[in-house]
């Protein structure tokens, strides 16, 4: 693969019709937007499509339904995944994908918050705990149950990740280590989300339940 591939970008939304133009904006040249309208009430889908990109729609809520919906509906042989609430820079793709060329399974970013960013410590402490048991167990290095990933479409679908909610990349994780797929992890700017409020990190109860599917996934 090279920068000039054509590759689909999977935005999972859920309410983000404030950031997604800005996201949208942002997504590389060349690069397919797919937004994922997971029961949105704010008009995400019109926003969408009136940006230009391609809209599913999946009823199923949970973070994994839509991205696995997105996958399942892409056309491309890489996708990349990218939460639509403006915290991370879709022009940090294309080294990503980059990574596919040099042989990686997959490429993921690590969150670094850029200065002022505040990361709540809930949502801190559970992915570090869940990064150490990828780690010691799997034996995968990574640091960070990062929203941002690219790989070869048809071997994700392959892995077989079943999970639908909050659980289902770090199920990816794990499939991947199993298969034995060489994941490379890259630093990517994090910053305030740009409208809306966080399904997972914006509150606790939001970051319990991310946990318990967290540790049905990696248990």
């Amino acid at each position: 693969m090279s920068g000039r591939c054509r590759v689909t970008v999977v935005l999972p939304c859920l309410n983000e019709a404030t950031s997604l133009p800005g996201v949208l904006a942002d997504i590389p040249e060349g690069y397919v937007p797919l937004v994922v309208d997971n029961n949105s009430t704010d008009g995400t889908a019109d926003v969408a499509r009136r940006c230009g990109a391609q809209v599913v729609a999946e009823a199923q809520p949970g973070y994994g339904a839509a991205v696995h919906a997105g996958i399942v509906a892409a056309s491309t042989p890489v996708v990349a995944v990218l939460d639509g609430d403006g915290s991370m820079d879709p022009r940090d793709l294309p080294r990503l994908v980059a990574e596919l060329d040099r042989g990686a399974d997959m490429a993921v970013g690590r969150r670094k918050p850029i200065p002022g960013v505040r990361w709540p410590w809930h949502a801190r402490l559970g992915n570090s705990a869940v990064c150490w048991r990828l780690r010691s167990r799997h034996g995968l290095d990574v640091h960070d149950i990062a929203p941002m990933r690219v790989a070869q479409r048809d071997a994700v679908l392959a892995l077989g990740v079943i999970d639908r909610r909050s659980g289902y990349p770090l199920e990816l994780l794990v499939r991947a280590a199993a298969a034995n797929w060489r994941v490379v992890e890259h630093d990517v700017a994090y910053g305030p989300r740009t409208g809306g409020k966080s399904k997972v990190s914006g509150s606790v109860r939001g970051s319990f339940i991310a946990a318990l599917d967290f540790w049905r996934a990696i248990s």
